[in-house]
């Protein structure tokens, strides 16, 4: 059964984001299994990050990765005594960190732009092509050196 690829965003900070593509990685609110078994494969993530390091208050609100789930499987992995997270792998695509405040007035999952941070509580939630293309036509911008 083919299905429409569906695009989500997760919210860690920075510094885990960079950590999962170091490792070729999703986890998502903290650690829990039921987003990751809502996704499948060839669907697409994007990861917002509010802040540089978790739990402390440095600001980051930038989208920090982007991916393409690359099979169906949610596995654990232990990672401390009692920490063992849901995992899905993921193929990281080269992109740049961007800035959300440019484009707020245009992403559709923020309804109200004076609250532009209220979809992002959830920690995972799907949006729409729309958005998934506007956010990643910024995100994978070639280098204009390359250019030539």
């Amino acid at each position: 059964m083919n299905r429409d690829t569906k695009y989500w965003v997760i919210v860690a900070s920075k510094d885990h984001v960079k950590t999962g593509i170091a490792e070729g990685i999703a986890q998502a609110c903290h650690g829990k299994a039921s987003p990751l078994k809502r996704m499948r494969k060839d669907d697409f993530i994007i990861y917002y990050s509010g802040k540089q390091t978790l739990g402390k208050p440095e600001a980051c609100q930038e989208f920090t990765a982007i991916g393409k789930v690359i099979d169906d499987e949610v596995y654990q992995m232990q990672v401390s005594a009692n920490f063992c997270p849901s995992r899905r792998n993921i193929e990281f695509l080269p992109g740049k960190d961007v800035s959300i405040l440019p484009l707020i007035p245009q992403l559709d999952f923020i309804p109200n732009k004076k609250s532009w941070g209220y979809p992002f509580r959830f920690g995972f939630f799907e949006i729409n092509r729309h958005d998934f293309e506007l956010i990643s036509s910024q995100m994978l911008q070639k280098d204009h050196a390359q250019k030539n």
